[in-house]
């Protein structure tokens, strides 16, 4: 018979833990508006930036502009990985992190060496244990505006690329798309690529001082506005999978409690008969 004792202390066990899950999924959520909001708003800037960007490009015929020249042969290449510095938010991380092995492996086997750089502990404790070197990693990334993060990570990857250190630059991140669903994303940034420039030239525009200056100013801007939205995108993604997560543990805490319960209230009741029998057999040997 189960110790009821036993019981009654794992179902109080599971009630606290029921109140931090709630309370974990309300700040989530309180949360998850705010990046939303910040994410959301970012993307009409980068929609627009990028029309742009591919206007003048258009104009700016045979550019020699050093972000936007494809190498001929790549051999090594700059990986920058965007996760969170806590757990608890499901498999936002880890399906991203998974992804990204077998990315890099196939990279790998194609003689293309790699240098990975993290923003945020769970991406740089997963490289470590999975055997894999890391340049350099941030952690504590809520203390620093996100702003404050694009800016030197797009400074490193101009100077790496334009040296001729790095053939390309990757940004690899989960994308928001709602509070359930986020996508892993290995989006190249360097060099810039100018899709559907013609498409998008459509207009009669004059630009001073001329397209060429102006192509050059716009594409580090350009960078960091993509970088930017990397950042914003992984906070969103972060705070939608922990509500989510944190929904999900509340609920299970709840049917574990009642399983408990009934299992409690079962072994009660057989305690009780098993008195009651006692005390009739007592009294008919009287």
């Amino acid at each position: 018979m189960p110790n009821l004792k036993e019981i009654k202390r794992r179902i109080d066990s599971v009630k606290s833990t029921k109140k931090i899950t709630s309370a974990m999924k309300l700040v989530a959520g309180a949360k998850l508006r705010r990046a939303t909001d910040a994410a959301t708003k970012a993307r009409p800037y980068q929609d627009k930036l990028s029309s742009v960007l591919t206007r003048v490009g258009a104009l700016a015929e045979d550019s020699e502009e050093p972000l936007l020249q494809v190498r001929d042969e790549v051999k090594k290449i700059l990986v920058v990985v965007l996760t969170t510095d806590r757990g608890l938010c499901g498999g936002f991380n880890n399906n991203m992190l998974r992804k990204s092995v077998y990315w890099l492996r196939e990279k790998q086997q194609d003689g293309v060496e790699y240098e990975i750089r993290t923003f945020g502990r769970k991406g740089r404790d997963f490289y470590k244990s999975a055997g894999f070197s890391v340049a350099d990693a941030q952690v504590d990334l809520a203390r620093t505006a996100r702003e404050d993060l694009a800016r030197p990570l797009s400074h490193l990857m101009v100077s790496g690329f334009t040296s001729g250190e790095y053939d390309e630059c990757y940004l690899v991140y989960n994308e928001f798309v709602n509070a359930i669903t986020q996508v892993p994303t290995f989006k190249r940034v360097l060099p810039i690529a100018m899709d559907d420039a013609e498409e998008a030239a459509g207009g009669d525009f004059d630009f001073e001082p001329g397209p060429d200056a102006v192509l050059s100013a716009l594409l580090p801007l350009y960078l960091r506005t993509v970088l930017l939205q990397g950042f914003l995108e992984t906070d969103a993604g972060e705070h939608a999978a922990r509500m989510t997560a944190m929904d999900n543990a509340t609920s299970n805490a709840s049917d574990l409690i009642g399983e408990l319960t009934l299992v409690y209230n079962r072994a009660r009741q057989a305690a009780i008969t098993t008195e009651i029998t006692e005390i009739v057999s007592g009294a008919e040997a009287l």
